[in-house]
Formats: structure tokens, sequence, C-alpha cells
């Protein structure tokens, strides 16, 4: 008997031992991966499951409300709701963003501009893609959490002004931070914040702004909130209010009396430096910047000729007409040169270094033999081209900048303007040449180089009719440390300049249809042209050629309780006719106001004209202080300017 081994199908046990090896080891893999997850990696999977079940939410806190000198509110805040990305996981976001395209009406580019312009910031920080959600955005996300959880609603405050631009440029507006103001921050601010971007929203940004807080919140499989499982909450603390000098009802009647035209009323009590009404013209909504604003919108602005963006009242600067003649009047009255008896006859017109100087009633009249008192009520322009020769363009320039010309006043509002106050050392600077004698004629009528703004000229007869003490004009009730300046001025010069002032309203002067029963309301008219007139003749008689018309007044005559300045441009009427009216309408509403709460009756009640504000709430009110004086800055000199009209 034989037996065969061939047919054995056992494996050899080489093979045998390479598999159990490899059993084994990938056993040991499994059991290395699963130590791996569960001791080295487990505060990771943790964190990341518990950003799965756990939402941070940050609470946006409302910026502090603008209340009026009487307490009422003038800016506020109302609900609204943005909408949230959730930017935990870059893929998901990615892959839901056509989605969040056509469902929030917001195009792919713009959604990746927004997400490229936030890649630093970390990844759990949600960002907002929609400053403004409609009731249509809310019921698409509610409807699709479940299909896209990487949405969220957030509670916010808009910003809310009072419509028609009503202080609008008084009380700037607000925006989202640029990355400049984001970068300056040290770190307080992320992209997507609201600051203020102008006026008082961006002076005092700092006071209105609060503190942003947080919730922590769970939420189920589909991202909805667990109402009954809230974590924890850092509650947001809301900015604080501020309480403004300006009176409502004055600023009332300052909009209404301008109306649409361009220009800007600014009203000032002296005696303090407080702003009582401050109006310029056009003016944007600000309603309009309390969300973000379209970049049509922002490019229309900025291209319109009238410029609605300026706020005219600080930044305007422009040639002031007939009102500088109390500059040159108030030097010659101080320096005795011509000496105070000094009269000059006015056939219209008058010749001077080979020019002729043309006064505002040539063609029509003549004023005759004119004395300083006479100039100024009548506004003489011959008078002043005499005086201005014989001072000399330093001692205008040393006047004028004492007085407050060519110089900021110090307002606590951004970027104001200097305006400017010419002189020799001014033009060999500049132009890099003389000063030419013929200028100084210009000079002397508020005409050539000298360029103002209306809170400067408000500022500076204000301060001469109170003995030369000129006071920081600022927007804050109750501020400490306003600045105040002085100049020395004779009682005599006072007396005199004051009291030709007087005459201007009350004794026949160019202001004479303005007169008010039983107030004193004095003031100075001025009309600045644009262009020369040679200029104008050749080029046709043109709308935006027309004159400037100024009017500042006052009252009483003596140590003023209110001074208002109002500039319509290109009215092609005199200061008194156009812009008389308006300071007429101010003064005559601040007595009324003045007399009726003196008799016991307020005009203010809580529910007149705006909402009263809560009596709890805490106003604060900040330190103004001078501000240092910036470079001056040089408007292009028009050597074709003529002398004023008026």
């Amino acid at each position: 008997m034989s037996y065969s081994f061939h047919s054995d199908n056992r494996l050899p046990q080489t093979r045998l031992a390479v598999v159990s090896y490899i059993i084994v080891g990938m056993i040991g893999l499994l059991l290395l991966g699963f130590w791996k997850l569960q001791v080295i990696d487990s505060d990771k999977y943790g964190q990341m499951a518990e950003q799965n079940r756990v939402r941070s939410i940050p609470i946006i806190a409302p910026r502090g409300r603008m209340l009026d000198r009487d307490g009422r509110v003038m800016v506020d805040n109302r609900p609204s709701f943005s909408v949230l990305l959730l930017r935990d996981d870059p893929k998901l976001v990615e892959q839901y963003l056509p989605a969040i395209s056509d469902g929030l009406g917001i195009s792919v580019d713009d959604l990746h501009d927004q997400l490229q312009n936030t890649r630093n910031l970390p990844k759990f920080q949600p960002i907002v893609i929609k400053p403004e959600a409609s009731g249509a955005d809310l019921d698409f996300i509610e409807s699709h959490r479940s299909d896209i959880p990487v949405l969220e609603m957030l509670s916010v405050s808009r910003r809310r002004y009072l419509p028609g631009g009503f202080l609008g440029h008084a009380t700037g507006y607000v925006g989202e931070a640029s990355e400049q103001q984001i970068e300056a921050s040290n770190g307080k601010l992320r992209p997507g914040d609201v600051v203020g971007k102008s006026g008082l929203e961006r002076q005092y940004n700092d006071i209105l702004m609060g503190t942003d807080g947080m919730r922590r919140v769970v939420v189920n499989s589909v991202g909805k909130e667990m109402k009954d499982m809230r974590l924890t909450e850092q509650e947001a603390i809301p900015g604080k209010q501020i309480q403004l000098t300006i009176d409502y009802d004055l600023q009332q009647v300052a909009e209404q009396s301008l109306g649409a035209r361009p220009g800007a009323v600014v009203a000032l009590d002296p005696r303090t430096g407080e702003v009582l009404a401050m109006v310029s013209r056009p003016t944007p909504d600000s309603n309009d910047f309390a969300v973000r604003i379209p970049k049509e919108e922002w490019r229309r602005l900025n291209e319109d000729p009238l410029r609605p963006l300026l706020n005219r009242a600080i930044q305007a600067q422009l040639a002031p007409g007939s009102v500088f003649k109390i500059v040159t009047a108030t030097a010659m009255l101080e320096d005795h040169n011509p000496p105070e008896n000094f009269t000059s006859f006015c056939p219209g017109y008058g010749t001077f270094y080979g020019r002729q100087f043309k006064c505002w009633v040539f063609g029509k009249s003549s004023h005759g033999t004119v004395d300083v008192r006479k100039a100024i009520m009548e506004s003489c322009d011959v008078f002043f081209y005499n005086v201005g020769m014989r001072l000399g363009i330093d001692r205008l320039s040393h006047y004028g900048s004492k007085l407050g010309i060519g110089h900021r006043t110090g307002i606590d509002l951004p970027s104001e303007e200097t305006g400017l106050m010419p002189s020799e050392e001014w033009v060999e600077r500049v132009f890099h040449r003389k000063w030419y004698a013929g200028e100084t004629i210009s000079v002397s009528t508020g005409q050539g180089a000298v360029t103002t703004t209306p809170l400067q000229l408000a500022r500076m007869i204000g301060g001469i009719a109170s003995g030369g003490v000129f006071k920081q004009p600022h927007m804050i009730k109750n501020a400490q440390s306003v600045g105040e300046e002085k100049f020395a001025l004779s009682e005599h010069t006072i007396e005199k300049v004051t009291d030709a002032m007087y005459a201007v309203v009350n004794e026949g002067g160019t202001g004479a249809s303005l007169k008010l029963a039983g107030i004193e309301l004095s003031g100075k008219s001025g009309t600045a042209q644009v262009i020369g007139y040679a200029t104008r003749e050749r080029l046709g008689k043109q709308k935006k050629f027309e004159d400037n018309a100024w009017f500042v007044g006052y009252a009483p005559r003596r140590n003023p309780e209110i001074v208002v300045a109002v500039l319509v441009q290109e009215s092609g009427q005199h200061g008194g006719t156009a812009s008389g009216p308006v300071v007429r309408d101010i003064i005559k509403a601040y007595y009324d106001k003045k007399n009726l709460q003196t008799n016991g009756t307020s005009t203010v009640t809580a529910d007149q004209h705006v909402p009263a504000p809560a009596r709890s709430a805490a106003v604060v009110t900040p330190v103004v202080a001078l501000k240092p004086e910036e470079a001056t800055t040089t408007p292009a000199h028009n050597s074709e300017r003529d002398p004023n009209l008026q």
C-alpha cells in the first residue's frame, strides 16, 4: 500500500505567520486611533462637537441718543435685523453660497468679497452679510434652517434721524467701519461694526458707541435655538446719550425759513458759545446712511454739483462781502487811520491805482458824502475803498485775524475749514510775488482773496458786540473748559460799530425791512460777487454766477443773547433781501419763546415735535477744549473778483 501527500492544501507556516502579523497590526492601528481620539484629541473633537451644538451670537449695543437742549430726542434708534453668516466650516459656507445668493438677493461676488475682507477674523466669529434684513429675508432664513444651517438672524438697533435732513449735517451719519478705522482701533472695531462717519456721530463716537455683548445658545440638529437651554449671556452696554445745545424750536424755524435754497444758517449764544441752530442746504437724509448706502447713491452724492455732503455752516469758504466792512471799520477806529471824522464822497464809483471800482449803487444812485456810521448803515463801498487804501493789507489782515477770520473756531465738529485772511506774507509764500496795492481795495469790502465761513462771521459779530470776547462755539450743553479768546477793543470803537449796525435795521439802512417791534435787532448785510463784472459780461448772466447773499444779525445791540449768520448762495439778491428775513424769523422765534417761558408758559411738552427721553436716561457732558490750529488751507485766488455790491 502506498500513500501520496501531493494533494495536501494546507498553507505553509510562513504564510500563516504573515497573515497573523497583518491582522495584529491592523488591530493595533485601530486601537492606536481609538486611543488618539479618546485621549490625545479629546479636547479638540469635544470642542468641535460643542460648536455643532452651541452657537455664539453677538448682542449689538445700541448707540446713545442725542437730545436737544430741552431734553427732546433728536436722534434715537429703531429695532431691526441683520443676517449673519456662520463661518465655522469654510467648505460648508462655500457650498451654500449660491443658495444664499438666490434667497437673500446678494450677488455671489459680493459674498466672496465680504468673506475675503474678513479672512483674518477667527472662523468661529460670524459676519454680517446683509445689514438690513427684510421680512422676506427673515422668512427665507427660518424656512431653510435645515437646508442652509450657516445663516442666523441678529437683532440690532438702527439709527433713526428726523426726516428730511433735519439737522443732518450737524448730527452727521453712521456707517460700517472702514479698514483704516478698524486698523486704528487697536482691536476695538471689527468688520461690520457701525461707527460715526461725520458730524457729531463721528466727533463723539467713543461716547455714543456702546460695548457689544454675547450670548451662547444651544441649537438642535437643524440649527434652531433651544429656548429653554440658553447657556451664558454677556449683556451689551448701551452707548451714553449726549445733550446738545440745539434748540429744536429755533432749528425748525431756521430749516423752514431757509427752505430748499442752497446756503447755511448758524445761530449762536455769544455769551456761552452754544450753537442754538445749524442748517446747511442741500443735505441728504441721514436715514439713508443708517444701513449700507448703495454705491450708485454714494457716487451721485459725491458728483452732485450742489455738493450736498458739504456742511456749508463750517466748510463753505466764501467771500464775506460787505459783512467784512465791520472789520475795516474796527481797524479804522482802533488805528485812527483815517481819523474818526473822515468822510468820503460817493458818486457811485471810485478810481484807485488807475482802475475804476464800483459801488453797489452804481448806475442807480449815489451815497453822497459819507462818514463811518452812514457807510456801515448804507453799506457804501467807496468809503471803505478809501479806508482800506489808507490802512493797507497788513493792518486789515491783523484785525481780520484777531477777529477770527482765517482761523478755525474750534467747534466740536470734524473737518471745519479755516477760511483765509490774506496778507503780504501769504501772497509771497503761496504765489511767490508781491502784494498789489489794488488788491487791498477789494479786500476792504470783503472781496478778493478773503474767505470766511458762516460760523466765523457769527462768532466775529457776536464777539465784537460782546466787547471783544469770543467764545468757542460748541454743540454740547453744559460743556466744561469752553475756550475763550479776548481782543482788546476800546469802548468807543464798540459803541460806534454797534450803533451803526443798529442803524442798519432800525434807521433806514440796508436791513430796514427787518425791523422788529420791541427787539433791538442789529446786523450787517453783505452781497458777494462770484465772478467779476467783466467776466460776467463776457459769459452772460447765468444762474451759477449770481451773487451770494449774507446777513449777520443779533439782539440786543450790546452784549447780545443771540447772533445769527445766514448765507444764501447764488440768490441774485441783496443780503438784506434774501438772507435778512431768515435772521429776523429766528431772532423773533427766540424772543417769542423766551417771553412765553418768562410768563410761565413753556413751549416744550413731552409729546411735542419729537419723543421725550426717559427720565432715567443718563446724559454725558464731554469736555470741550480748543483744538490746536492746523495748517491753513489756501483757496484758489481769483484776481478778477470785483468789490461786492452791498
